[in-house]
């Protein structure tokens, strides 16, 4: 008999990963490089370069930006950073199961390549750091880290959760370039602006961000009773009340906002996923979206 970890990787292999590559024209891996040490040369800077590789000495001498090339590794490197705390566990399919599902599809896609996985997988209370290692059975560990009962959750104790120490840890975490995940809703003060940009200097960070369709599109239930699942603060809302929804809208906007810019000020590479959203698409789009930032076709 298989065990719950073997069975949701099957599923996901049947389910998404092969039926992504039957989508796509050429390997998903040739999207992201390898953090190659053999300098190679010099050519003129094109937009869809990074601006880190730019030679400032040519360029000032030549009047012109040229990038520097290196010889790239065959291997590569990937970290998952996977935000675990309550916030994550809202709504009718949790972003919690999306995120799982999220890691296990992303880590079979590159180890199957020949590559290293490995992740960070963080709450307030509870830290774990998993070694990047290769191969099936390394995936099937960390499916179960990630399905497994885990941990028993305290009560709130009033505080969202320390994004900042989640991205400080992963760069300590890892040491040579990576290719770096980080899934997370983003719920909390946005704090974790510098740390993620400290992390996008050293390596190839995409951020993933998973929301609840009703984080962002609150329907009319009547009166109910919102509970902050981070600080475990209530508070009785009437959202009917048009004045609520206005209000409520106005936050969702200036929250989206306020995440988007960061995201840019960092410098990395963001997606969003909804719950709702069936995950093949969504990977897709997240392809698309990477191919066309890198100018391929």
């Amino acid at each position: 008999m298989t065990s719950p970890p073997d069975r949701l990787l099957r599923r996901l292999e049947w389910q998404v990963v092969r039926r992504l590559d039957g989508r796509l024209q050429g390997n998903y891996r040739t999207l992201y490089r390898g953090s190659g040490i053999d300098f190679t040369g010099l050519r003129e800077y094109m937009p869809e370069d990074d601006v880190r590789h730019i030679d400032w000495n040519v360029t000032a001498r030549l009047d012109e930006p040229y990038v520097r090339q290196y010889t790239e590794d065959r291997e590569l490197t990937a970290w998952l950073v996977l935000d675990r705390s309550a916030s994550m566990r809202f709504g009718g399919r949790g972003k919690d199961s999306v995120l799982a599902d999220l890691a296990v599809c992303l880590g079979r896609i590159f180890i199957r390549a020949g590559n290293r996985v490995g992740a960070v997988l963080y709450d307030n209370r509870y830290q774990r750091v998993i070694p990047p290692r290769a191969g099936r059975t390394h995936l099937l560990y960390l499916t179960h880290e990630l399905t497994g009962p885990g941990p028993t959750a305290p009560e709130p104790d009033g505080q969202t959760t320390d994004l900042a120490a989640m991205l400080h840890l992963a760069a300590a975490t890892a040491r040579r370039r990576s290719l770096v995940f980080v899934i997370s809703d983003f719920i909390g003060d946005l704090d974790w602006v510098p740390a993620l940009t400290r992390l996008s200097q050293r390596h190839e960070v995409v951020t993933i961000r998973v929301v609840d369709p009703m984080e962002l599109n609150l329907p009319d239930l009547g009166l109910v009773v919102v509970e902050d699942a981070e600080t475990g603060e209530q508070l009785l809302a009437d959202t009917g009340d048009p004045l609520f929804q206005q209000r409520y809208r106005a936050e969702v906007d200036a929250r989206e906002f306020a995440v988007a810019s960061g995201m840019r000020r960092a410098g990395v590479v963001s997606h969003l996923i909804g719950t709702d959203q069936d995950l093949l698409a969504a990977l897709l789009d997240m392809v698309r979206q990477s191919k066309r930032r890198r100018g391929t076709r």
